[in-house]
């Protein structure tokens, strides 16, 4: 008799499912999209880019610029670096929308598809990457917060000069594209289902109620008419000792009511000669309105009264108009500790050793006993703790 034996079942294997690259359907990843938001953020970058270049210079003007920067209008760098701020703010918003409109193409099979389609990709990442540091970079700053190794000013230059190319290197890549899609009645737009449609211009319109919900709320640190509403900027313009925001404090610079001990104001040229408080105080003084800006974004209108630096360099054996001024903080280290003025901002009358700030002696965190307000200039170079001026 045959026994029947039993085995176990074999386990049941269960197909893993094959790798396909996602499919993505919907119409808002279109070109037409891509575009329109492409030219918002075009202008955002084309604005941060030339503003960033004024900024840049007047911080660290080459020795050939440095006599011919004007010092007028006074408003000029709160003009210019307000913008900076703004849109640079405005661009984080339509980046994200423009890669969010873009990125199924990081999935593109084959990924190389012909050597003008290895040029379109390569400027892609390298303008990717160079607008995501250049906004990161730029939205840490203001919020004055430096977890990098590099010195912030001169590597966010350079790389805005890469982002820069790397855009006009990608539209001369698109340009075919671009001018498909550019207008309302794009190739493709008439086949559009009215809902996909709607969708679109439902994206664009929270798009750009997003940019302006980013500027109304940040905004208002420059332009103070909207100071109100300033509830996401990292300054407003009200808050700080009289009135005023302080980036640097005294205690920051090593700067104490001890280490100014019997302070002296040195003025070194071919008549030297040194002047106590009491003194620059009996000096003519003369007060000025001048707004004082920060590279941060922030900028508030502000009366000044002290010393004209004119009468300072004049009095040393200077040349007012021919002769520029190198100033010395007591601030124990810093970037800007010291500090030189071209001759058009030296022999401008708006240009003061300020002693007073709203009619009040200055407070400790703003510069006392003496700090330089001149028109038309970034505020770190607006030096703090003024103990000498040398006449070049």
């Amino acid at each position: 008799m045959d026994v029947m034996t039993s085995r176990p079942p074999e386990p049941r294997r269960t197909a893993l499912p094959a790798l396909r690259p996602p499919a993505f359907t919907g119409r808002l990843h279109d070109a037409r999209t891509a575009t329109v938001v492409g030219r918002w953020l075009g202008v955002a970058f084309a604005v941060c880019f030339l503003t960033g270049l004024v900024s840049h210079y007047l911080q660290r003007p080459p020795d050939w610029l440095a006599d011919a920067l004007p010092a007028r209008p006074v408003w000029g760098y709160r003009l210019t670096q307000g913008l900076h701020v703004a849109t640079g703010l405005a661009a984080i918003v339509l980046l994200l929308v423009k890669l969010w409109t873009v990125y199924p193409r990081l999935f593109v099979r084959p990924p190389v598809r012909s050597a003008r389609h290895a040029l379109e990709r390569l400027s892609v990442g390298l303008l990717v990457a160079a607008a995501v540091f250049e906004v990161l970079t730029g939205l840490l700053n203001i919020a004055e917060w430096y977890p990098w190794p590099f010195s912030f000013v001169p590597v966010h230059f350079a790389v805005a000069w890469v982002a820069t190319g790397s855009i006009l290197l990608h539209i001369a890549v698109k340009s075919p594209e671009i001018a498909a899609h550019w207008g309302r009645r794009s190739e493709g737009t008439r086949a559009l289902p009215a809902e996909d449609a709607v969708d679109r211009r439902s994206l664009l319109l929270g798009t750009g109620a997003a940019v302006g919900a980013v500027t109304l709320t940040t905004v208002g640190q420059t332009f103070t008419p909207l100071k109100a509403f300033d509830l996401l900027a990292p300054r407003h313009p009200d808050h700080g000792p009289q009135g005023l925001p302080v980036n640097r404090t005294a205690a920051a610079a090593g700067v104490s009511a001890r280490t100014l001990g019997a302070w002296r104001l040195e003025v070194a040229g071919p008549r030297p000669y040194t002047l106590t408080l009491d003194a620059l105080r009996a000096m003519r003084q003369t007060a000025v309105r001048l707004p004082i800006a920060c590279v941060e974004g922030w900028s508030v209108d502000a009366g000044w009264g002290g010393v004209r630096v004119r009468d300072l360099v004049e009095r040393a054996g200077g040349r007012p108009g021919r002769d520029a001024v190198r100033v010395t903080s007591l601030e124990v280290s810093g970037s800007y500790r010291v500090m030189e003025m071209g001759a058009e901002y030296a022999e401008d009358p708006l240009t003061l050793l300020a002693l007073t700030l709203g009619g009040q002696s200055l407070s400790l965190d703003h510069g006392f006993p003496a700090r330089i307000i001149a028109p038309n200039r970034p505020g770190v170079l607006q030096t703090k703790w003024v103990h000498r001026l040398e006449v070049l």
